[in-house]
């Protein structure tokens, strides 16, 4: 990263891409490639991405889809086009760079030799963007602004704009600008997610101490509520050999007992994460303008209805969890965009609004308390 910040400052980087300044980028693996390999990308006929190798080998495009090519950091999100002038800085060929097409193009016919196995004739490109397709999905029905969390291993937090924000305040903040669908820019932030609990878990089985999660959740509520908490992102918990282990040395540190039982971790888990989201959201909502009136809380981590109903409580907004399978109801709604059934993104929310959801309302009592625990 340092190599590309002598040629491109990391504030020209981010003010010309917008996008959160990360090791794997694939603008720093292409110029590392370059500088490894010199004279080899210069060969190329086509860079694709994975989604693109993926509809070239089904019916030959060579094209990307813009939602993950604005991931890349390649891509300038105000002009809409490849910054190509930045590749060139780094002397990284720009010719293999695809035609860009959006969600809901079809790309062509499928090959005659996949048409009998796959049952299918054309190839329409999604939202190639696994958190892209997800955000289409959202049944928004709220009035005024929202913002969203896509929950699962990982959580992406943050509020779907027309334009991006490529400020100060916003590099200094570490937020990123991805493409969304119908020219939209999700601004948004990574955060962890349930990662945390998944690896107690895994550690646990190990040891033949494995707990079944829906029974661990009901123990939760035997734990006396902000006994201990973490910082989710630091970064010891990213990949720990023993995360419960991992988990009391950073309660160690920082003052705090430690947890013996499988609830006890998983509730300092659950609202250490709740509290982060909240102070998320709450940033986004400063940094972007955007007055937040409720959160939709999409993919598998909105099954956990104790995680959605302090999140609610502790936001004191609505937080309406579902679809849970929304990254393929994003993809089955932009394949009804390039079929011809629908036409701009009100129609494909419509649709959206038909996913089953269930909405956590914001209980009062106890709303001192997460104010309480913010500040510790």
């Amino acid at each position: 990263m340092e190599h590309v910040f002598a040629r491109v400052p990391r504030e020209v980087l981010y003010a010309r891409t917008g996008i959160q300044v990360l090791p794997f980028n694939t603008i720093f693996q292409l110029y590392a490639h370059e500088r490894m390999q010199p004279g080899e990308l210069a060969q190329a006929h086509r860079l694709l991405l994975i989604p693109d190798l993926l509809h070239s080998w089904l019916c030959g495009a060579l094209v990307t889809e813009r939602t993950n090519a604005t991931t890349t950091q390649c891509w300038d999100p105000v002009a809409r086009r490849w910054a190509t002038d930045l590749l060139e800085r780094l002397a990284i060929p720009t010719s293999m760079l695809p035609p860009v097409v959006e969600a809901g193009t079809v790309l062509g016919e499928v090959l005659p030799e996949l048409r009998d196995d796959l049952g299918a004739m054309r190839v329409i490109t999604p939202a190639t963007h696994d958190t892209g397709s997800a955000i289409a999905a959202a049944p928004v029905s709220l009035p005024g602004g929202w913002g969203y969390i896509s929950s699962g291993t990982w959580s992406l937090v943050g509020v779907e704009l027309q334009r991006p924000v490529v400020t100060p305040e916003a590099m200094t903040a570490n937020w990123t600008n991805e493409g969304g669908v119908f020219g939209t820019t999700r601004f948004l932030k990574n955060v962890m997610g349930l990662w945390l609990l998944q690896e107690c878990q895994r550690r646990w089985a190990r040891e033949d101490r494995a707990t079944d999660y829906d029974t661990l959740l009901a123990d939760v509520d035997a734990i006396p509520p902000f006994a201990a908490l973490i910082d989710p992102d630091d970064p010891r918990f990213l990949a720990p050999e023993d995360m419960p282990d991992a988990i009391n040395a950073y309660l160690l540190e920082h003052g705090q007992a430690k947890l013996q039982a499988p609830a006890s971790f998983a509730r300092c888990i659950m609202e250490s994460l709740v509290l982060r989201y909240r102070e998320v959201l709450r940033q986004v909502g400063q940094i972007s303008g955007t007055a937040i009136n409720g959160v939709h809380v999409l993919g598998g981590g909105s099954r956990n209805t104790r995680l959605n109903q302090w999140l609610a409580d502790a936001l004191d907004i609505p937080v309406i969890a579902g679809p849970y399978e929304a990254t393929a109801y994003g993809n089955a709604l932009m394949q009804l965009v390039g079929l011809g059934e629908l036409h701009n993104l009100g129609e494909v929310r419509a649709i959206a609004q038909n996913a089953p959801t269930q909405v956590f309302s914001p209980r009062t009592a106890g709303r001192t308390a997460w104010d309480e625990a913010a500040q510790r």
